[in-house]
């Protein structure tokens, strides 16, 4: 137990001074950049760069947001407004693009965090590595340390003890224990602080919020009556070539069998085995379109046991770790079933990855879902990506999808659907 407290005090202990350290120069830069071009607007020139700069805040931005949700399980919203899909080009649609980044009350929310973020965001981080390392340095001073340093310099206080003595070291080596033991209580406290800081400031009122959830809701609806009708065409188009077209044939080898049963008995024969494969392969059609309509181990067995079974027929190794107390709606069930198989398949397609790890949870209101490979990364939301249309198909549900995959990977696909189980 002591052993993983301290093995997790010095995981957010490093975690605290990298988070510092993006704030002391990220956080610091940004702001900086920011306040100077925008200042020179006036002036024209910063029409042409606060674009830029604010997109790099945003960036900054968006990379704590991630790093919220995967060392401290904070999420916050990114409530950015979309730019509009006629945007004008040239000195038109710059101008435009930087006046909507301006009036995106988004915008005004970051600026104001990188402030907070590069001062008490600052300190709420670097207190992590310092308990940890102030720790430690308090009982390498009773190993002799503090003997070079008393004689070049007199007494060394450490803290608030004056080492001059082995007596003196002891004490130091004493309190070392004690930071050692404070960190080893609140450091992961203290990293999650710095995050909860960050919401504070980033989550949009209340009002903006309810304004683009009727917006983002308005979108999803188009987007899901338009699935829907695809989906349609898919099954009437399925049914017409596949099932059906087996079934005419079917019928006309009956037709003929009936005809020819008295004078061509070995023909007849030979129909009706053609007749019985051709019913085979429409019942195996069928059972194939229903499948992708609304897999039978779904609606049987729930969510996790279809997901397994749908790991066991991919050509690459997957573990599916599953943690769900009970089921959601069939409607969840049956969209967070096909964002999975969505995710698997870009995964087994374009990542080129050995392993893919399924793990499935339910917290605070929402199922979680992350679908991790150990590919060549770079997998990203793009218009008209397999991954812009697992985001579309979360959003008809007020879901989220985050994917982080870096160059060399690995890659990481993360979607949330606020749900209640039974």
């Amino acid at each position: 137990m002591n052993a993983t407290k301290a093995r997790d005090a010095v995981v957010a202990g490093a975690q605290g001074l990298a988070l510092a350290l993006m704030a002391l120069i990220g956080s610091i830069t940004l702001f900086v950049l920011a306040v100077v071009s925008i200042s020179l607007i006036p002036i024209g020139v910063g029409v042409f760069t606060t674009p830029a700069v604010v997109s790099l805040v945003r960036v900054h931005v968006n990379q704590r947001r991630l790093l919220a949700a995967q060392w401290s399980s904070v999420r916050i919203p990114a409530p950015y407004r979309p730019f509009p899909r006629d945007m004008r080009t040239g000195m038109t649609g710059q101008v435009e693009r930087c006046t909507l980044m301006l009036k995106d009350p988004a915008t005004w929310r970051d600026l104001r965090w990188l402030l907070v973020d590069m001062t008490a965001g600052a300190i709420l981080a670097i207190l992590a590595p310092s308990l940890v390392l102030d720790g430690i340095f308090g009982l390498v001073l009773l190993t002799g340390l503090w003997q070079p340093i008393v004689d070049a310099q007199g007494t060394y206080w450490y803290a608030f003890v004056p080492v001059g003595s082995w007596a003196t070291a002891g004490a130091a080596a004493l309190l070392g224990v004690v930071w050692l033991a404070v960190a080893m209580n609140v450091n992961h406290i203290l990293v999650r602080t710095h995050f909860k800081l960050a919401g504070a400031l980033l989550h949009p009122t209340r009002e903006v919020e309810l304004e683009q959830r009727i917006d983002r809701l308005t979108e999803t609806r188009h987007d899901a009556l338009d699935t829907s009708a695809a989906e349609l065409r898919r099954i009437e188009r399925d049914l017409h070539d596949g099932a059906q077209a087996r079934l005419v044939a079917m019928g006309m080898n009956l037709g003929t069998i009936e005809a020819l049963i008295e004078k061509d008995p070995a023909q007849a024969k030979e129909l009706v085995l053609k007749a019985r494969a051709s019913s085979a392969e429409a019942l195996t059609e069928l059972r194939d379109l229903v499948r992708g309509i609304h897999p039978p181990v779904l609606a049987e067995r729930g969510l996790g046991d279809a997901v397994k079974a749908l790991a066991l027929r991919l050509p690459v190794k997957t573990e599916v770790d599953v943690g769900l107390p009970g089921r959601a709606d069939a409607p969840v069930e049956s969209a967070a079933y096909f964002a999975v198989s969505e995710a698997l398949t870009n995964a087994v397609k374009h990542s080129g990855a050995e392993r893919i790890w399924v793990d499935m949870s339910y917290s605070d209101g929402s199922l979680r879902i992350a679908v991790t490979d150990n590919g060549g990364g770079g997998a990203a939301i793009a218009a008209g990506s397999g991954l812009s249309g697992l985001e579309r198909r979360l959003g008809t549900f007020d879901g989220v999808l985050a994917v982080s995959s870096p160059a060399g990977g690995p890659t990481m696909v993360t979607m949330e659907i606020p749900c209640e189980l039974y």
